[in-house]
């Protein structure tokens, strides 16, 4: 078979760039039977899409790929890369096509939570899912939760899949030097607990308050969070907010800290729950949406939506660490990007089925 997949998303430094990169990087290991050609649209960012495995790259814009393919749904995607068998579009646009179509659908939150995302983007993706529930032959999704979220809003159960997604291998515990390297570089005295991304979604503010109520109690310096301020942000003794920090420093930051709190609003599948469980970081996450699926019963859960349930969930990770930390590791074992990519080309094949 000739395989089409849009990587256009690998250069945002997303969750979905992760998710591409390493599903790409999968199949063509395991996978040497069939023909893939990747494909991306950009005009400022050529260079960078065509170092990927020789993608080729087109001078389409997202806001020219949102007309034409979401708006106006015409050019059928093989006046550009020519006739295929299977076609994997981009969580950005879809544009039509006579091959066997598959998407996958990372999150619902444009849709499901259109405060906390920007109103074009959600236009965006509304456009799109249309597109992709009249037209597309198999929807993956990384959790049961998004699936469940798209049986609400009528899409076919039967086309879609849950095919779960994996951590990177770069999530390994770091050397006790690298972690005072990094306490240096950002001012962090003491014991410090992370959140790994910042905003509303990100629960944020609840965050910071549940992190009051432990901090002299417990012995918490810090509360590093990854990410920006967010406008109107709580403010509070002992931030420190690393926006903009090398990937290669996020391990070190896990290594470091006493737990990982992701009390999240809403998630399609929680990724940095297994970069801790893989570094050996105690989590605390929500109850809530996809990460109760993610963590088993490795993590501890609580309500995002009461700072004092958060408060509560970090007192018991750090009291029951090591107990937390052996049961991530060992949960984590149950992800891989190689079983990604496996699961993804066995969905592949369902286009003999369909064709015949």
């Amino acid at each position: 078979m000739k395989i089409a997949i849009d990587v256009s998303q690998i250069v945002y430094g997303t969750g979905v760039s992760v998710y591409t990169v390493n599903l790409v990087t999968n199949l063509l290991k395991v996978d040497k039977k069939n023909e893939y050609i990747l494909f991306a649209g950009s005009l400022r960012r050529r260079q960078e899409l065509k170092s990927f495995y020789n993608t080729k790259v087109f001078p389409i814009p997202p806001i020219l790929a949102d007309l034409v393919w979401n708006k106006l749904h015409i050019f059928p995607v093989e006046r550009l890369i020519g006739e295929v068998d299977v076609f994997h579009s981009s969580d950005w646009t879809q544009p039509p096509s006579g091959a066997f179509m598959v998407t996958t659908i990372h999150d619902l939150a444009p849709v499901m939570h259109p405060k906390w995302t920007d109103p074009k983007i959600t236009r965006v993706h509304k456009r799109r899912l249309n597109w992709v529930k009249k037209e597309v032959d198999k929807i993956i999704v990384p959790s049961v939760a998004t699936k469940n979220e798209l049986m609400k809003l009528d899409f076919d159960n039967q086309k879609t899949i849950v095919i779960q997604e994996a951590c990177n291998e770069m999530f390994r515990r770091s050397t006790e030097e690298q972690i005072v390297k990094i306490r240096d570089k950002y001012g962090i005295q003491g014991k410090y607990i992370l959140a790994v991304g910042s905003g509303k979604r990100k629960n944020t503010n609840r965050i910071i308050l549940a992190f009051e109520k432990v901090r002299d109690k417990l012995g918490i310096n810090n509360l590093v969070l990854t990410g920006r301020p967010m406008d109107g942000q709580k403010k509070s003794e002992g931030l420190i907010f690393v926006d903009h920090a090398p990937k290669n420093e996020l391990p070190i930051l896990y290594s470091g800290a006493e737990c990982l709190v992701y009390a999240s609003l809403y998630e399609g599948f929680g990724l940095p729950i297994l970069e801790a469980f893989a570094i050996g970081t105690p989590v605390v996450t929500s109850s809530i949406s996809s990460m109760p699926e993610i963590a088993g019963d490795a993590a501890i859960l609580v309500n995002p939506k009461m700072d004092s349930s958060i408060a509560g969930g970090i007192k018991r990770a750090l009291g029951d660490r090591e107990k937390l930390v052996k049961k991530g590791l060992s949960r984590v074992k149950e992800f891989s990007w190689e079983k990604t990519a496996r699961e993804t080309l066995n969905v592949y094949n369902l286009c003999h089925e369909d064709r015949n």
